[in-house]
């Protein structure tokens, strides 16, 4: 795990060069951009669908009731808005990731990989398309399995935990691919993916923690939410971006560290072979 650590390290001290701090700006502008106008139009609409679903099927009562027995009884008058709330922030989520794997993540790449390893071959083993594919693929399963467990929202605790995992798939899955793509042949993606799966996965459950962070703010003010929801759907972009950029970061000092390590191993043993033939 040292290399994990000191990849964290150099990612935390990296995350406060300028260049980073102003890279954050742009996904964050288009981000919030794109959700004024999405807001504006679909919040209210989908609140009023929310709501006639749950007068049509009697729902209010029983969710009413479990709500009481869980202690949480005050939430009951703004179960409607809270649901919409939680159905839209997925996608902000999403929206963040595309952002930031289109304009953000290129960017990052280059900035490691020149100031820390100007020696390494760029292969072009990754495109844009395939990062756009990555992403909204995995996107497709995460909104799938954030939906199926809105309900772990009255458990805090367990939604957490489930969260981090969810992010720690879903990161490792689309950073690996961002930090190599201009490095790395597909090849040597695929043989850094096995020989460090689990590494990688802890690096996106560790990330995974701290993308729960504006789901769990949002949960400890829910009548705030309510009221507040424009504002704390900015500032959740904000922490979403980046959360985004730190964790490429991450992943791109240590996915570029193995990349060194994998070509310095294979440098050896091609020496080690041609001085067996001769």
């Amino acid at each position: 795990m040292n290399q994990v650590i000191r990849s964290w390290g150099r990612a935390f001290l990296s995350q406060w060069h300028g260049k980073m701090l102003a890279m954050s700006l742009a996904p964050f502008l288009l981000a919030v951009g794109v959700w004024a106008v999405a807001l504006y139009f679909w919040l209210q609409p989908l609140i009023d669908y929310v709501h006639a679903q749950f007068a049509e099927h009697n729902l209010f009562a029983p969710a009413g009731n479990l709500l009481a027995s869980l202690g949480l009884a005050f939430l009951k008058t703004v179960m409607p808005p809270l649901i919409a709330m939680l159905l839209f922030l997925p996608l902000m989520i999403l929206t963040a990731l595309i952002f930031i794997g289109v304009i953000a993540m290129p960017l990052i790449g280059r900035h490691v990989g020149l100031r820390h390893y100007p020696q390494l071959e760029q292969r072009k083993g990754g495109s844009l398309l395939g990062s756009a594919v990555t992403a909204l693929g995995g996107m497709a399963i995460f909104i799938g399995l954030w939906i199926v467990t809105l309900p772990l929202y009255f458990f805090p605790p367990l939604a957490v935990i489930v969260q981090a995992l969810l992010w720690g798939w879903l990161t490792c899955r689309v950073m690996v691919y961002d930090a190599l793509a201009d490095y790395a042949s597909a090849e040597e993606r695929r043989q850094i993916l096995a020989e460090h799966r689990w590494r990688l996965l802890a690096i996106g459950v560790i990330s995974g923690a701290a993308g729960a962070v504006p789901g769990a703010i949002w949960l400890g003010g829910t009548v705030l939410a309510v009221v507040f929801f424009p504002f704390l759907a900015a500032a959740s972009i904000w922490l979403y971006v980046l959360i985004f950029i730190f964790t490429g970061l991450w992943f791109a000092y240590y996915c570029l560290d193995a990349l060194a390590r994998l070509r310095a191993a294979a440098v050896v043993v091609t020496s080690i072979e041609e001085s067996g033939q001769s």
